[in-house]
């Protein structure tokens, strides 16, 4: 069990630098994104988290800019100090009234706050003192002079951090010399605090420049996908990546599951991204006899790419055989699987055309399938 729970659980907010990259009139933590001022957002997620207390750390002359800001919240502004360091060290001393359990110490920069990486670190403070939010680096490395850098054991650390509050609180008042350091994880291990890293989210990108204060609100998409396969005797059938036993299976270049054809291209179209035949030609001999979730991962990841999860899916499979029913809950469960969502996201339905048609007549079957995408920022895992 999770000894520590968001009621348990204080979160600091640092929107207390000058913001002068993305420049504008305003530091960039009060500016508009996405309809709403920057720093508010992240602060939503927390409340929205349950969290018992949300501090946010502001300039000392940035009051009345963050007042307006987060009007109708319940959070706590404190003045901030000279460096980032500074500033969470006010933050951390405001709470000592009432000694929360943990602590998660975000930069108010990075608005995209899933609700997913919320637990993910307090869910790790059992095991160790603190934990950081990391992705892998998947671009190629250069260092001026040198040439490639291997990109083994390296990783972009995000925030939110979380810690142990009284442990965390210790090391910021243990640290000696200038006040610089890059984030909290530095200072806790040079207080000798262990530091796990745990899955990030390229929700949680960080807002920079002015351009990315300019990118234009985004709302949830959706697309449809539509896919037909014959049945042949002789072949496996494979139906939402569950194999079913049957006198027919589809044939096709692939494996030919005709279901996970439709929701890859319902994917697809919803992030705008082409369709199945585009990405995986039935052409290439490197797909034949492919299993047809590969596909599917690889909408999903494009979408991702474009700033999108997958919220919602529905697909319909039509056939007059074999009976669907019996399969719905392996089926709805392994297609969640693939796609990283809960079963309660994930709709399987089965009809028949009264026997009309190449599918009333046993000779293939179909499948439809809508797909809802959301924004990253609003919180997908």
């Amino acid at each position: 069990m999770n000894a520590f729970a968001p009621s348990s659980t204080a979160a600091i907010v640092v929107a207390a630098g000058q913001g002068l990259r993305a420049g504008g009139e305003v530091p960039k933590q009060f500016a508009p994104w996405r309809g709403k001022p920057l720093a508010r957002h992240s602060v939503e997620a927390f409340i929205k988290a349950g969290l018992a207390r949300v501090v946010v750390v502001i300039p000392a002359d940035g009051e009345a800019l963050a007042e307006a800001a987060l009007a109708g919240l319940d959070v706590d502004l404190v003045t901030g100090g000279a460096t980032r360091q500074d500033s969470v060290a006010a933050g951390l001393a405001s709470l000592a009234d009432m000694t929360p359990a943990a602590v998660l110490i975000h930069d108010a920069a990075r608005p995209g706050l899933p609700q997913a990486v919320i637990a993910r670190l307090l869910a790790a403070l059992d095991a160790s003192a603190g934990a950081v939010p990391v992705l892998p680096v998947v671009d190629s490395l250069y260092r001026d002079g040198d040439g490639p850098v291997a990109r083994d054991g390296l990783y972009r650390i995000q925030t939110p951090q979380a810690f142990r509050y009284a442990e965390i609180l210790a090391a910021h008042r243990a640290w000696q010399g200038d006040t610089t350091a890059g984030d909290d994880a530095e200072v806790a291990r040079a207080a000798g605090l262990a530091v796990a890293l745990i899955e990030g989210d390229e929700a949680l990108r960080k807002v920079t420049y002015a351009a990315d204060l300019a990118e234009p609100a985004r709302h949830a998409r959706t697309g449809f996908g539509f896919d037909v396969h014959r049945l042949v005797e002789g072949e496996e059938l494979w139906l939402c990546g569950v194999k079913i036993e049957h006198s027919k299976g589809l044939t096709g270049h692939s494996d030919a599951d005709v279901a996970l054809h439709a929701v890859t291209d319902a994917v697809l179209g919803a992030a705008a991204a082409g369709d199945i035949g585009d990405h995986f030609p039935p052409s290439d001999p490197l797909w034949r006899g492919a299993p047809s979730n590969r596909f599917l991962a690889h909408a999903v990841a494009l979408a991702r790419e474009a700033g999108y999860g997958v919220d919602h899916v529905d697909v319909t499979i039509v056939c007059e055989a074999p009976r669907i029913g019996p399969h719905k809950l392996a089926m709805r469960t392994r297609l969640a699987q693939i796609l990283g969502l809960g079963i309660e996201a994930v709709s399987v339905k089965a009809t028949t055309t009264e026997r009309l048609g190449f599918t009333g007549r046993g000779e293939g079957i179909a499948a439809q399938s809508v797909a809802t995408l959301v924004p990253l920022n609003h919180g997908t895992a």
